[in-house]
């Protein structure tokens, strides 16, 4: 049971996918500190339907290091031998850590907020990409992140009704397994405080500036900032 307030509802509304992370982690069997180099050449070489980049490559455009890449890409292909994740895989997923509640709409959410080029699927790049700004990025960077999963139709605002739409999303995922249980307007309630505060010159939209400079004003979500980077 997860106690839970209007407070840390704004802070886990920011960077829950964190949280969640570490577990999906588990899920790929990517916390497994055993492997050997023969991975390389998997990365390398291996004739699935999506061929990833090179470890050069990707070491270069990620915080993670080489035998890191190996250990990700191992626990990547064993999940999906194809090559690529579904928004199905991601559902799944989400479900299992979430049984009470309803995990399908904040899944589907952070699907599109990972598959950057919006082509239905989630590469191991897109996968690693994203997972290098969640668990190793700068504080900018992982707020540009957030803003992006707000941000659902991509137009570089966020309106009051696709944060409503996340926290709902949210509310769905985790609301019965808080304490105490969180009442059926709490997600509406904490939109309205939570985007007055970021909207700053009142115009109906949150800019990504807005966004940013409003969660570096706030403690708990800083502090939820640091919270899994030494995960991997």
């Amino acid at each position: 049971m997860l106690t839970m307030n209007l407070e840390g509802l704004e802070m886990i509304a920011v960077l829950v996918v964190v949280v969640v992370f570490v577990k999906v982690l588990e899920q790929f069997g990517l916390l497994e500190t055993d492997y050997d180099d023969s991975v390389e050449d998997e990365l390398e070489l291996s004739a699935v339907r999506h061929r990833p980049e090179g470890l050069e490559q990707l070491e270069a455009q990620t915080r993670f290091s080489r035998k890191e890449l190996q250990i990700l890409y191992r626990g990547f292909k064993n999940e999906c031998p194809s090559g690529v994740v579904n928004e199905d895989t991601f559902k799944d997923i989400y479900a299992q850590f979430f049984p009470q509640g309803d995990a399908s709409t904040y899944a589907h959410f952070l699907f599109n907020a990972f598959d950057t080029d919006h082509n239905g699927s989630v590469s191991f790049e897109d996968f690693v990409m994203g997972l290098s700004i969640l668990l190793r990025g700068t504080v900018q960077e992982k707020l540009i992140w957030a803003f992006n999963l707000y941000d659902i139709n991509k137009d570089g605002y966020i309106t009051k009704e696709e944060m409503l739409d996340i926290m709902k999303a949210i509310y769905d995922m985790m609301g019965k397994c808080t304490y105490p249980v969180l009442k059926e307007e709490t997600p509406r309630q904490h939109v309205e405080v939570f985007f007055q505060k970021m909207d700053k010159n009142k115009d109906g939209v949150v800019t990504i500036d807005e966004f940013i400079d409003c969660c570096q004003n706030d403690e708990n979500i800083m502090r939820s900032m640091h919270l899994f980077e030494n995960v991997l």
